[in-house]
């Protein structure tokens, strides 16, 4: 077990963290998924965060996360979100128009302490973006015709 240390406190505190762009569109695809990562990692360490695991999917960030305990949770979701806004939209200028306003990710996210359950969250982030594949798989619309082969005309 790896166990962190401050002037007087010994932690491992660990946490799952989920969010996602507005409207979760689904955005984050080649040089922007690796400006995003590039950004995210930056900021954390300003804050002595280490990341554990993180996986950038097209719709939705999933990081595990050790955070001193000098910090609130809220407070470096907070920072991180606002700083990586700021800093998104002077790289891709072009962005401020889908999203106007600054406002690039969603109001709220998902944490969750990891606990003793590190090495399963840690494979599941890494197994993320094949799930997210296989249940886009799983759709029941149908785009191509199964019997003739032809694109499926929509009656709108």
């Amino acid at each position: 077990m790896d166990i962190n240390s401050l002037a007087h406190t010994k932690w491992n505190c660990k946490y799952h963290i989920v969010f996602a762009p507005k409207y979760r569109r689904k955005i984050i695809y080649g040089q922007l998924k690796r400006d995003i990562a590039n950004i995210l990692s930056m900021l954390c360490k300003r804050k002595g965060v280490k990341i554990v695991e993180a996986e950038v999917c097209p719709d939705h960030i999933h990081m595990l996360v050790e955070i001193p305990p000098s910090i609130s949770v809220s407070s470096f979701v907070g920072y991180l979100k606002g700083k990586s806004t700021l800093m998104i939209f002077e790289r891709h200028a072009n962005l401020k128009y889908k999203y106007g306003n600054k406002h690039f990710w969603c109001r709220g996210y998902y944490v969750d302490t990891v606990g003793k359950n590190a090495k399963k969250i840690q494979e599941y982030i890494q197994n993320q973006l094949k799930e997210d594949l296989e249940y886009d798989q799983m759709t029941l619309k149908e785009y191509i015709d199964p019997f003739t082969g032809e694109p499926v005309k929509t009656n709108r």
